[in-house]
């Protein structure tokens, strides 16, 4: 479906089934056919939209299910050794959370709704037994399982970039390419993350970020209101963070 025909359908609904949600292209298999993706409908569990600040897991849960955002979004985080939270990811309609979980049969992070978020779990016992008919279902798992590799690969290096404009450059890069795939404007979005979860995901302090986005914006490369950036320069932040792959940090 495309995204123009979503506009009078509440993203929130938990009625809507895997074969009619606006994110399936993202979320789902492209090669599944039709009564696939109904088997695979009868295992998601919808519940009601999750508040802002409402956990979906916390780090040290035994492992049982997978998450894919429908709406909102979400945060990861783990608690460092002197109690400090430590934000790991930022994840968006589409994306699946909770993959951290499968290796040692616990959750190795914390996810907590950054805003009114809608959430499909999916049990990974059923995830496994379905795979089993449905060898497509089993490809695109083990691609998730791989991106979540190399996005850990990437944020490691986000935070071995030299300068706070790297880092955030970076980011806004990132979060402008996820836009865009889910058809959305890729250079006027909200930000639904705090100053300070930047700051804890970058490894920057919030004073810093703020003085990092007053630069950006005098010089021209985004308009900021509050939380919300219009006329994003991807070109010229992606010149800053000196990457070519879009996909830079989550």
């Amino acid at each position: 479906m495309r995204p123009a025909q979503t506009s009078q359908q509440c993203p929130h609904n938990p009625a809507v089934s895997c074969s009619k949600c606006r994110l399936s292209a993202i979320c789902l298999p492209l090669a599944l056919e039709s009564d696939e993706i109904v088997k695979l409908d009868n295992i998601v569990q919808r519940g009601r939209p999750l508040q802002k600040n409402r956990h979906i897991f916390r780090e040290g849960d035994e492992f049982g299910s997978v998450f894919a955002v429908r709406s909102g979004a979400v945060k990861t985080y783990s608690i460092t050794d002197a109690g400090e939270e430590q934000v790991t990811g930022f994840y968006f309609p589409g994306e699946v959370v909770g993959l951290d979980g499968i290796g040692q049969n616990r959750y190795a992070n914390s996810a907590v709704s950054l805003e009114t978020a809608a959430i499909c779990e999916i049990p990974f016992s059923q995830i496994e037994q379905l795979s089993g008919h449905i060898p497509n279902l089993r490809r695109h798992f083990f691609k998730l399982l791989s991106s979540e590799i190399v996005e850990d690969q990437r944020h490691i290096t986000l935070l071995s970039k030299n300068t706070a404009e790297e880092r955030l450059a970076s980011l806004l890069v990132s979060i402008s390419a996820r836009q865009a795939r889910r058809g959305l404007s890729s250079s006027a979005f909200r930000l639904p993350m705090s100053r300070a979860d930047i700051g804890s995901f970058l490894g920057l302090t919030v004073e810093t970020v703020s003085r990092v986005f007053s630069r950006f914006a005098k010089q021209g490369l985004v308009k900021i209101d509050n939380k919300d950036l219009s006329d994003l320069n991807v070109e010229g932040l992606k010149a800053i963070a000196n990457v070519h792959d879009e996909h830079c940090a989550r």
